[in-house]
């Protein structure tokens, strides 16, 4: 058997494409329980997010698995086979661990080094666990993509990004949102940092997951006038809305309200940041245009965190509007801010404008070049960490694979030593039993001891890479019987099979 890893991601396919394949919790268990009902696979799970749909699988045969998981995958997202093949990828065996532990470290989001994804890694897990439909391969693997993730955010520093990425948005909204000085499409200017541009507006911020708690608490401390949560969930917004407000904090008044109101709070708001869980839109574009009308005094600011989009993208046509998202953010790269920063110093450098003004600049961008060369430093280590235990992963599933084997060589040479030593017993009726004990123990010791290299060695050879053929040699060098190797198995896989084994 064999891993396989069929999907699509906000890196194969557009927005679009990822919308309408968005699968319901009831639409993953099912593709699970039709998964595990076909015939290559034998293990299953799927990792469902706003940007990712990933179906793996353990599977005997490899392009019978790639169709029949590509199949139920278009079945299940609602989309037919054609439409979706050119976003498919495909990822086996090693390649498919390597995957898994990148989307693990965040190495694979649309924002490198979030941690969001260690969770929706940890309930696929579970899911798969509560449905049986995770054995002994998936198990191990989930376990370390989990183990690995948390390895690389405790070890390095790549977290940082999300707050890469906020920043950025919140300075493209700074440097190109309408002035408000009556001429609509004239932006503020590209020298107009965030703390000037947010100071004394109110803000609107929907959602209180990571993303939008980050970007709360950066509009806070550039000066914003007042902040406004809306959350699906009353009580979280709350708790983001305590945290803003605490003593020796930002000093912000901020409110909680319903998801439900956030429409209504469009009027009052200058500044709106979303990144929510939504499968649909948050803010539709008549909304938006209805909150806007005759305001071209106060335009309005959208930054769209969430994938899929919460903002109607339609909103940018609309008049003292500015809306940037995260797909227009992500477009460049991930280190997009960090790039800007760079060629920002680089013309300071080349300009030798004002030697005063020309020191502020750049000791005001320094520390985002430092910023930069970390964070490079950072992604590689956690590709460092990802291609360690990918190695660590392969040489336990393969050292695992000639221990049924083993365990049948040991068996089949204590079924020996027993069967000797009851034929000597019948041969020496007056032997007595401590002298019997001694014999019978003194030809096992030898036994082992004849056994204790070769065996050691197999495992060690067979655990590196091409060492499957391993099993199969010392099977025919012993003839051990297949049946009895074949029981050894599946006693091992039966141990093995409780739902609640490795749950994290």
């Amino acid at each position: 058997m064999s891993l396989l890893v069929v999907g699509l991601s906000h890196r194969s396919a557009p927005v679009s494409v990822l919308e309408r394949a968005a699968l319901t919790a009831d639409a993953q268990a099912k593709l699970l329980q039709d998964t595990l009902a076909t015939e290559p696979a034998a293990e299953a799970a799927v990792l469902a997010t706003c940007n990712r749909i990933e179906l793996y699988a353990d599977v005997d045969k490899f392009h019978a698995g790639v169709a029949e998981l590509s199949t139920l995958l278009a079945r299940h997202a609602g989309a037919g086979l054609e439409e979706l093949t050119p976003y498919l990828y495909v990822h086996y065996e090693d390649r498919a661990v390597h995957h898994l532990f990148s989307v693990a470290c965040g190495l694979d989001s649309m924002v490198v080094g979030e941690g969001q994804i260690l969770g929706q890694i940890k309930d696929a897990l579970a899911r798969s666990q509560a449905l049986h439909t995770a054995g002994r391969l998936l198990n191990d693997l989930f376990q370390s993509a989990l183990r690995v993730g948390k390895r690389a955010h405790s070890e390095t520093g790549i977290d940082r990004a999300g707050q890469s990425l906020v920043s950025f948005g919140l300075e493209q909204l700074a440097e190109n949102a309408p002035s408000g000085d009556g001429a609509a499409d004239a932006p503020s200017g590209s020298g107009t940092s965030v703390e000037d541009w947010a100071k004394g507006k109110r803000a609107l911020v929907i959602g209180a997951g990571s993303m939008s708690s980050l970007a709360a608490a950066t509009l806070a401390r550039a000066g914003v006038a007042e902040i406004a949560v809306a959350n699906r969930t009353r009580s979280r917004a709350e708790r983001l809305v305590e945290i803003l407000g605490q003593p020796g904090g930002t000093g912000v008044a901020a409110r909680a309200l319903p998801i439900g109101e956030a429409t209504d709070e469009l009027p009052r708001a200058d500044i709106v940041v979303s990144c929510t869980g939504a499968t649909g839109l948050v803010l539709p574009a008549q909304a938006i245009e209805e909150a806007t009308a005759g305001r071209a005094a106060r335009p309005l600011a959208l930054l769209d965190l969430a994938m899929p989009r919460d903002i109607d993208a339609a909103a940018h046509r609309l008049d003292h509007v500015h809306l940037v998202d995260i797909e227009s953010l992500a477009a460049a790269s991930a280190d997009a801010p960090m790039a800007a920063d760079v060629e920002r110093v680089q013309h300071v450098v080349a300009q030798e404008v004002d030697a005063f003004g020309a020191a502020q600049r750049a000791a005001h961008i320094t520390p985002t070049v430092v910023a930069l060369r970390t964070m490079a430093a950072d992604v590689e280590r956690v590709q460092h960490i990802v291609a360690q235990e990918v190695d660590a992963f392969g040489a336990a599933q393969r050292a695992a694979h000639i221990t049924p084997t083993v365990v049948a060589l040991r068996t089949m040479a204590a079924d020996v030593v027993a069967a000797e030593t009851a034929r000597l017993h019948g041969r020496l009726p007056g032997l007595g039993e401590r002298e019997f004990a001694e014999i019978t123990q003194t030809v096992r010791r030898v036994v082992d001891k004849l056994l204790h290299a070769p065996t050691v060695r197999v495992k060690q050879l067979a655990s590196e890479p091409g060492g499957a053929g391993y099993a199969d040699a010392l099977r025919t060098l012993f003839d051990l019987d297949p049946q009895t190797v074949a029981a050894v198995s599946r006693a091992d896989a039966s141990s093995t099979d409780d739902p609640n084994r490795g749950r994290s």
